[in-house]
C-alpha cells in the first residue's frame, strides 16, 4: 500500500484569506502566506531556472535606479542572467523571471496558491483568467522604478526585506487618462514621478511570509532592504480588467478623432454597449 502524501498547509492562512476578501478588488491590502523558504523558491534552484528559461522572458540590470527612470535609460550589470543570480548579494542588480508557471513545478506552486483565492475573486470579479507567477530578485539598496501593472496582483516575500509604496488606482493626478490609454497600447510600466506624489502612496514593509494585494493599475514603486530579497507575484486578469482595458482603448480610438471620450465607471464591466462599439470598430479596422 503506498503511504498517504502528508497534506500541505495553506498558501495562504484563514486571516489573510479574510483580508484579501474585504479588499479584493479595489483595495491595497497586507497579507501573509506560508511559502518562505520553500525549495523552489531559493537562489540556487531559481538560478538553475532562469538559465533554462528563453531571454524573453527575463530582464535584468542595475538595481539602484531613480524612482522616474525611462525605459530606455536603464543600464546593464554586465553579468549573465545566472552570474546575476548567484552573486546578487554583492553585484548590486534588480532581476525579474517572467512566466514562470511554464515551468511544470512553478505552475502547480501557482495554482495551489490561486486555487485557494479562487471562490472570493470568482464572486467579485468572475473567473480568474490568464493565470502568470513572476519571481524578482533584488540586490540590497535596489529601487524598482514608480510604475502600474495590467494585472490583480499578490507579492509574496520570500526573503529579505522590501518596502513597497502603494497609491490609488485611479488616480489621474498620478495617471492622466492619456497615460493609461498609452499604457493599454502597449505602452512601458514605467510612471512619471514627481516627489509630492510621495504623501499620496501608502508605504507598506515586506518581510518573509508578508504579502501584498496590488489592485489593477495601483501605481507603486519598491525599495530593497539592506538584504537580497526574492519575492513571488501571482497574478491574473478578469472580466473587470479586460474591460477596462478595451475602454481605455476605445477612448483613445475617440480621442485621435477628435471625438468625445467616455467615462471609465467602478464595474468597466457592465459597460457592454461602449465595449461592443469598440470591438467592432476594431474588426472594421478602424
Amino acid at each position: 500500500m503506498n503511504a498517504l502524501r502528508p497534506i500541505e498547509a495553506a498558501v495562504f492562512p484563514h486571516d489573510a484569506r479574510a483580508a484579501f476578501a474585504a479588499a479584493y478588488p479595489d483595495r491595497a491590502a497586507k497579507l501573509s502566506h506560508g511559502l518562505a523558504g520553500h525549495e523552489l523558491l531559493t537562489l540556487e534552484a531559481l538560478a538553475g531556472l532562469a538559465e533554462r528559461m528563453p531571454s524573453a522572458s527575463v530582464e535584468y540590470n542595475l538595481g539602484k535606479l531613480p524612482l522616474g527612470v525611462r525605459a530606455e535609460d536603464t543600464p546593464s550589470n554586465g553579468l549573465t542572467l545566472g552570474e546575476t543570480i548567484r552573486t546578487i548579494e554583492t553585484n548590486g542588480s534588480w532581476a525579474v523571471l517572467k512566466n514562470v508557471e511554464r515551468d511544470a513545478a512553478y505552475g502547480a506552486l501557482l495554482d495551489r496558491a490561486l486555487d485557494e483565492l479562487l471562490p472570493l475573486v470568482d464572486r467579485r470579479t468572475g473567473p480568474m483568467l490568464h493565470r502568470e507567477a513572476f519571481i524578482f530578485l533584488s540586490s540590497p539598496g535596489s529601487v524598482t522604478p514608480f510604475h502600474m501593472d495590467p494585472e490583480h496582483n499578490i507579492l509574496l516575500q520570500i526573503r529579505g526585506e522590501k518596502t513597497m509604496t502603494v497609491f490609488p488606482a485611479g488616480d489621474e493626478l498620478l495617471v492622466p487618462a492619456i497615460q493609461s490609454e498609452h499604457f493599454h497600447a502597449g505602452g512601458h510600466r514605467n510612471l512619471h514621478w514627481r516627489e509630492d506624489f510621495r504623501g499620496r502612496g501608502t508605504a507598506v514593509t515586506l518581510m518573509p511570509g508578508d504579502a501584498i494585494h496590488v489592485p489593477v493599475k495601483a501605481p507603486h514603486f519598491v525599495e530593497n532592504g539592506p538584504a537580497v530579497s526574492v519575492s513571488l507575484s501571482v497574478t491574473w486578469r478578469s472580466e473587470r480588467s479586460v474591460a477596462e482595458g478595451e475602454l481605455h482603448s476605445f477612448n483613445a480610438l475617440l480621442r485621435r478623432r477628435k471625438f468625445p471620450t467616455g467615462r471609465i465607471g467602478a464595474t468597466p464591466e457592465k459597460q457592454g454597449v461602449r465595449r461592443l462599439a469598440y470591438r467592432l470598430m476594431r474588426k472594421l479596422g478602424a
